[in-house]
């Protein structure tokens, strides 16, 4: 119906700014993904003016009145509280003075005049993971989801809901430490991590675990090796998946430890919150089919599970990764708009 209300999705970036529209039955009307820049470099109000440009232009694109819309959903980046207002400390895509403490959910709410529903972006993610996973029984059903990317993000959700915690740092998936035994090669030093760990997921899985101390480390055991030649490790680092998708032995070595990582941290996971799905995602799931299958049957086989569970537990990759923030942001705004009544 022309007239049915609608909630809209907003998935903030680094670099762009995704767009979705959802309607109350659960139908996104868009099917690919609606870029616009995020400029979120240049500071928080260029970026709050971007994010309004972005949804004018969703709703262009759809053909939907505005007064149709009821709420706005929206992700970013961390660290920020559960309120959205980002860190004191600001981060690599908040660094401009300006974002310190700021309240970039209420900031965005005033400017559009609509309800603004704020989650990081891997919350959002794990949402939408969870609700294409399990659908109609998505409500009474938990998940946790780790995806991979620069570091390492995700998601937990319980009976539908993300679970945010007291100051909105619950599901920092990546900084959870982990048992390291058994898990490095002979001589390989516990890797260190940006947030001042040593040990925690994300110090292993994740493109800068690759980068500072994985590769470094393995280049060691593959003399001669490609990869080797490269001048700039950082590049290097990034045709590291090519080469594991070809099969290659160093970059399987690679991937392995981070699958063993994640696998870890799901046992650590199903002790806490016993979930009825464990999603991975980030650039492991956007490769070829061969790599995608033999990445998480390693993150299955590292998983640790009691019989009970192994019988009902679901292990599935993210879909629709570049669509998933702000799929998830839309289906948060739902739940916002239902729970109002």
């Amino acid at each position: 119906m022309e007239d049915q209300w609608v909630v809209v999705g907003l998935d903030n970036g680094g670099n762009k700014n995704n767009a979705t529209v959802l309607e109350p039955s659960g139908r996104f009307l868009v099917d690919a993904m609606v870029e616009t820049p995020s400029r979120v470099l240049e500071g928080a109000s260029v970026a709050v003016e971007e994010l309004v440009r972005s949804f004018e232009g969703i709703l262009k694109q759809t053909g939907v009145a505005r007064e149709r819309v009821r709420a706005v959903g929206f992700d970013s980046p961390g660290p920020a509280s559960a309120d959205g207002v980002i860190s004191s400390r600001g981060s690599t895509n908040f660094a401009h003075p300006s974002w310190r403490n700021f309240d970039y959910r209420g900031a965005l709410e005033k400017a559009m005049g609509l309800p603004v529903v704020y989650n990081n972006d891997g919350n959002a993610a794990a949402l939408y993971a969870h609700f294409e996973c399990f659908g109609p029984t998505a409500a009474s059903r938990s998940s946790i989801a780790a995806i991979v990317g620069t570091g390492l993000g995700g998601g937990v959700i319980e009976k539908g809901q993300i679970v945010k915690g007291g100051a909105g740092f619950a599901g920092e998936l990546g900084h959870v430490h982990i048992p390291m035994d058994g898990l490095l090669g002979e001589g390989q030093a516990v890797p260190p991590c940006n947030c001042g760990f040593s040990g925690d997921v994300e110090s292993v899985a994740s493109l800068t675990a690759i980068e500072v101390s994985l590769l470094p480390y393995w280049l060691t055991r593959y003399e001669g090796h490609e990869l080797g030649q490269v001048d700039d490790i950082r590049q290097a680092a990034k045709l590291v998946r090519a080469y594991g998708e070809k099969g290659d032995p160093m970059a399987r070595k690679i991937f392995e430890q981070q699958a063993m990582a994640i696998g870890r941290l799901f046992t650590i996971a199903s002790r806490f919150t016993d979930p009825d799905a464990y999603f991975v995602g980030g650039g492991v799931a956007e490769t070829t089919e061969e790599f995608r299958e033999w990445f998480l049957a390693t993150v299955r086989e590292s998983t640790s599970l009691e019989e009970e569970q192994k019988e009902t537990a679901t292990f599935a990759l993210v879909q629709h990764l570049d669509m998933a923030g702000a799929r998830g942001a839309a289906l948060a705004a739902l739940e916002s708009v239902h729970a109002r009544g």
